[in-house]
């Protein structure tokens, strides 16, 4: 594996990050990503995006589960979600070709960070965070203090991207996967599975992709 270098040289690989991560193909054109609240209304899905007083009927009857994800949630008795997602949108509808995030708690529209960022990953117990900017790598963990790295990102074969630095002679590497995946404590629904290493010492989590890609 490759160890950490200076900033200036991390940043590099970064000038194709959106290449990199976007998988979407020329026959994907015309598809918009869209976050916002999403509730039922007439018995159907609806999104009214953030800032914005429209809403629009969901249909997801392509590659995602949205539908029946959403209704586990609403099961629970709680209020309107916080959506993410991709799709083509025609006519006050949108048919969802991709679902990034689907949540009750958590970051939503009021989420400061989430422009800047390329890549948001968290796991508990421990709780911890990555943020993946343009800059570097935000690490947070429960009971130690933050650090704020450069790194170095690897796509792998398999779709797989791996992040990794070093800090205080430890080793720091942060896998993500295209892999559906659902934190226990919250039932915040990804599109990408998190596993993070630090000096070989193993926490999973999930991750979802910042308002720099997935546009």
């Amino acid at each position: 594996m490759r160890a950490a270098r200076p900033l200036f040289f991390a940043l590099l690989p970064l000038l194709a990050s959106c290449q990199l991560f976007d998988t979407r193909g020329d026959s994907d054109a015309g598809q918009v990503r869209l976050q916002g609240e999403l509730s039922v209304s007439a018995g159907r899905l609806t999104l009214r995006p953030c800032g914005d007083e429209r809403q629009l009927v969901l249909g997801d009857n392509g590659p995602t589960s949205l539908s029946r994800d959403a209704a586990a949630l609403f099961s629970d008795g709680s209020g309107p979600l916080f959506v993410d997602v991709l799709g083509i949108p025609s006519d006050g509808h949108l048919k969802v070709t991709q679902l990034y995030r689907l949540q009750q708690q958590g970051h939503g529209c009021d989420d400061p960070e989430f422009k800047r960022l390329l890549l948001r990953a968290s796991g508990n117990e421990p709780g911890w965070s990555v943020e993946i900017g343009r800059r570097g790598m935000l690490l947070q963990r429960q009971d130690q203090p933050s650090l704020v790295l450069p790194y170095v990102q690897e796509q792998l074969p398999d779709g797989r991207f791996d992040f990794s630095s070093e800090a205080n002679g430890q080793r720091i590497q942060l896998w993500v996967t295209p892999q559906r995946c659902v934190d226990g404590m919250s039932g915040t629904l990804s599109h990408l599975s998190a596993e993070l290493r630090i000096d070989g010492q193993l926490q999973r989590g999930c991750a979802y992709y910042g308002g720099q890609l997935g546009n």
